[in-house]
């Protein structure tokens, strides 16, 4: 049995392993954004704003381009994606800016923090309800992202210049993604994930430019350009664009589970960067937090609720009952046409029943009339 015959008769297994797979790209995807930006604050550049700019045009190139193709209608008001591309905006500056004071593993593994500010925010403009395992596992990541920040404290030596004031960076933009997120969660419920990304990207775009020219204008004048700086957006760039493109499709195929689980295991990558890249030792409270963190996240998925089902399944359980009323009214039009016509051949054999015996009745009597 050949490989590709072994899959087809194992869809559910490949199905599985091409997930795993997208979840893994997405996971290094996350640690290339997170090295780009912290090896620019290593190179000596502080623009945090202008190196996620790149990142939004080229979604907005692309993204757009096919909006406008499409030529549709918008599906939610455009004034309600300027304050999603705002928050968008303000998560990734606080995030990138805490690189220039902490190290990339407590960046990395302190952005787990968006899921208890998302809980709180889904809690109160949407209504979200979540159940008692749900809340546990949130309080056992703030348990292990506590240890983070004990350790950048200074009492297992965090790395970075001032880590506490990155963490504090971290958390703020955490609580901007958490407003991201809700946000999209709303646009995308009307099932149109191209045209969030596309308008998200173009008011995150345009607010970048304001941005940079209010508080970073110096900034960029002072930047000696090099080869290394430059490779560093367009991977913080390249990066972002794949994370803005297969998030959605992760989600979709397979939930929120093996989403927060391949974004964990970033964090592994960020260790390795650390370690053989940076030569800095990590410290051990970090491995206490991870495994901590782990836990919480994993209780909190598995704990998820979910929809009944998908969309899709929704629409393809429509169409099946659809064509099943379909085929049953089929099948009466046949069977009501094959009664009339059933009808129509009685009527006429009756017919002709009545012609012969009117015939034998009259031959009968003209006989009689003969005979006398």
């Amino acid at each position: 049995m050949s490989i590709i015959s072994w899959f087809r008769d194992h869809e559910r297994v490949s199905s599985t392993i091409y997930v795993l797979f997208l979840g893994q790209v997405i996971s290094f995807v996350m640690s290339l954004i997170g090295f780009s930006s912290s090896l620019v604050a290593e190179l000596g550049v502080d623009t945090p704003v202008t190196l996620t700019f790149f990142s939004y045009l080229a979604l907005a190139l692309v993204y757009g381009s096919i909006l406008v193709y499409r030529r549709r209608k918008l599906l939610v008001p455009w004034y309600w994606y300027f304050p999603l591309g705002f928050v968008d905006v303000q998560g990734n500056y606080f995030v990138n800016k805490a690189f220039q004071y902490s190290s990339i593993t407590s960046v990395s593994l302190l952005d787990c923090w968006t899921i208890v500010w998302v809980i709180i925010l889904t809690r109160i403009f949407l209504g979200t309800r979540y159940s008692l395992w749900q809340f546990v596992g949130a309080a056992i990541c703030i348990l292990g992202l506590g240890l983070v920040l004990l350790s950048d404290a200074g009492v297992g030596g965090g790395g970075g210049s001032k880590p506490l004031l990155g963490d504090l960076l971290v958390i703020t933009g955490t609580f901007f993604y958490a407003f991201s997120n809700v946000g999209e969660e709303f646009c995308v419920k009307k099932k149109d994930r191209v045209e969030v990304v596309a308008m998200l990207s173009l008011f995150a775009m345009l607010v970048s430019i304001v941005q940079i020219a209010l508080l970073e204008w110096k900034s960029l004048q002072s930047v000696e350009w090099s080869t290394d700086i430059i490779l560093c957006f367009v991977g913080y760039a390249t990066g972002s664009f794949i994370f803005y493109t297969l998030t959605p499709l992760v989600l979709q195929m397979s939930g929120a589970t093996l989403f927060n689980l391949s974004i964990l295991t970033s964090d592994m990558w960020a260790v390795v960067i650390r370690i053989f890249i940076y030569r800095q030792k990590v410290d051990w409270l970090y491995y206490v937090s991870f495994a901590i963190v782990g836990v919480g996240i994993i209780i909190y998925s598995k704990t998820e609720r979910k929809s009944d089902l998908p969309p899709s399944m929704e629409n393809g359980n429509l169409t099946n009952e659809y064509q099943l009323l379909r085929d049953e009214n089929t099948n009466h039009t046949e069977n009501g046409n094959l009664t009339t016509e059933y009808q129509l051949l009685h009527d006429e054999s009756s017919n002709h029943a009545e012609n012969e015996n009117l015939t034998t009745e009259y031959q009968l009597l003209r006989d009689e009339n003969t005979k006398s």
